[in-house]
């Protein structure tokens, strides 16, 4: 059977060896250059402004000829289109062995195994309750707990360690500033370097200059400290030196890439001049006086008389809001750092805690739509007008709120109670009569007219207070809700339970209609943890750029604190 496809290709005699192929037809398609179709490439001459084409006769045209650079011929000077060559010749692949191969960056360290909480300030949350109390209006929780986050003045952060079987993550403090270390060693250096003063004085003395002629020392790039001529007795152990005490996290090799030979005379006599005199460090605070030679030796003395006075392990450690943004160990700064960023979209731990402390003041919780947990004065109780006394004015203000929709506390009063208009006749100005004056005398500069004064602004009316008292009443009960946006509402009376069944074999889901109706539904500190799948912000929810303004007496009074702030750190 014959395999001969549409082309006239003879597959059955093209997978045979060369010798059996026998004799070859000639090429059908040697009048194709292989170009055709092709965008020529631009180039330019050496004449500005001007262009030529690329030359395809010719080994040194742009585009066309032969291939330059490739893996068949020798490499050929300018290179190809795609990168085949280097400017100065050559595949570019063959020179890459030549290039220093680049270290990839170190991942970073894993985070500290610790629990990270903010805590409210108890200054601020005091100043809160008394705000919901006095103007009675409903705060959404969630929103309040984000106004905490903004600010670190607002919060403190608590730090604990986590229950294991095996080895817990260290955590300690240092005494002379509280600052929080999950390394001993880094507790330790830290110490040495900023509290040195406290514990060692250093002393200079003069002794006899370095022997021999030097012309040129070694001098770090990074830091610039010169580190001596690289023939001297004590470099090798400067460069170590340096390298652990400023330049620990770079490799060593790095490191000492970067030092450089400096042959300036003057570079040269500082290093002399500072050989000529020796340090030594004079102990303080212990019984007997003791001088140390080297910091190496300063550092074991302090791990062995100071140490454990100083540096303690905790469990637990509170840190102030605003230090905790800065602290000196990188593992614990990005560990806050990355819970934050977490609870700033859903803040539900510090939202627990802040009703905690909000209930320590007696205020109340209740969601609305079952999702959205506010914080007021009182719990939603409904008010049947038809089974309870009241007066007739708090049956007016029922039914007012009940219909309208958008109901506030001006509409009511202006329509229970309108301010009395008052005819206000014109104000005649009179100037004040010229003092004579004299012949001979000029006349002084004339007074200036009297402005007309600004209409006092009308006072409450005893209607009115009567409906703001038992407006006041009414909200402090539970039976008129108003909202952190100003509106106000009746709390819904309750839907009655349904007859339990006696057997229920497959759930049945309520059925529901298209209209909106705002159910009530009262909570405590304690559940509002227990369901965090409904504290997720409804669609209907408003923006957090409206809750800011809804919530702006709420971040006033964080702003405005009536007592100084405490040591730990305020709410601001």
């Amino acid at each position: 059977m014959s395999n001969v496809s549409d082309l006239d290709l003879n597959l059955d005699n093209l997978f045979q060896p060369a010798w059996a192929q026998g004799k070859t037809e000639s090429n059908k398609f040697a009048k194709f250059t292989g170009n055709e179709g092709v965008k020529p490439e631009r180039s330019f001459s050496g004449k500005p402004g001007e262009r030529r084409a690329p030359r395809r006769d010719g080994p040194s045209g742009g585009g066309g000829g032969e291939r330059r650079g490739g893996f068949g011929g020798p490499p050929r000077g300018g290179g190809s289109k795609f990168g085949g060559g280097d400017r100065k010749g050559g595949f570019r692949g063959g020179d890459r062995r030549d290039e220093p191969r680049r270290e990839r960056p170190e991942p970073p360290a894993p985070l500290p195994e610790l629990n990270v909480a903010f805590i409210p300030e108890e200054r601020g949350v005091e100043q809160l309750s008394k705000q919901i109390k006095v103007t009675g209006r409903a705060y959404p929780l969630f929103q309040i707990a984000l106004l905490i986050l903004q600010k670190a003045e607002r919060y403190s952060v608590l730090l604990t360690k986590k229950k294991s079987d095996g080895a817990a993550q260290p955590l300690f403090v240092c005494a002379l500033d509280e600052s929080p270390w999950t390394s001993e060693d880094e507790a330790v250096a830290h110490v040495l370097k900023n509290h040195f003063a406290t514990f060692y004085q250093a002393e200079r003395t003069a002794t006899e200059p370095p022997k021999g002629v030097y012309t040129f020392v070694a001098q770090c790039g990074l830091s610039g400290v010169i580190l001596g001529p690289p023939n001297h007795h004590d470099y090798q152990n400067q460069l170590r030196k340096l390298h652990t005490e400023k330049f620990s996290r770079m490799p060593f090799d790095l490191f000492k890439a970067r030092v450089k030979i400096v042959k300036d005379e003057a570079v040269v006599k500082k290093w002399i001049e500072e050989q000529s005199f020796k340090t030594e460090y004079i102990c303080l605070n212990v019984p007997e006086p003791l001088k140390l030679a080297t910091l190496e030796e300063v550092a074991k003395h302090f791990r062995a008389t100071h140490k454990d006075a100083i540096i303690k392990p905790v469990e637990t450690l509170t840190v102030a809001g605003v230090p905790s943004r800065s602290l000196r160990d990188n593992g614990l700064q990005r560990l806050i750092r990355q819970e934050w960023e977490q609870q700033k979209f859903f803040p539900l731990p510090i939202a627990t805690k802040l009703s905690q402390q909000f209930a320590q003041y007696g205020l109340q919780f209740f969601k609305v739509n079952k999702t959205v947990t506010h914080v007021s004065v009182a719990r939603p109780t409904f008010l049947d007008l038809e089974t309870t006394p009241v007066s007739e004015n708090i049956k007016r203000i029922i039914n007012f709120i009940n219909g309208n929709a958008k109901a506030t506390r001006k509409k009511l009063i202006e329509a229970l109670a309108p301010t009395p208009k008052v005819a206000k006749a014109p104000a005649a100005e009179t100037p004040a009569p010229a003092a004579p004056v004299a012949e001979g005398e000029i006349a002084s500069t004339p007074p200036a007219p009297t402005q007309p004064a600004k209409p006092a602004e009308p006072e409450t009316t005893p209607e009115q207070t009567a409906v703001i008292v038992d407006l006041h009443w009414l909200i402090h009960q539970g039976a008129v809700l108003e909202f952190a946006d100003g509106r106000i509402e009746t709390a819904k009376k309750p839907a009655p339970k349904p007859p339990k069944p006696e057997k229920k074999t497959v759930a049945e889901k309520p059925a529901t209609t298209g209209e909106t109706e705002i159910a009530v539904e009262s909570v405590t500190p304690e559940n509002i943890a227990a369901a965090p799948a409904a504290e997720t912000p409804a669609p209907t929810e408003p923006p957090v750029a409206a809750a800011e303004t809804a919530t702006a007496p709420v971040a006033e009074t964080l702003a405005q604190p009536e007592a100084p702030a405490p040591t730990e750190g305020s709410a601001a």
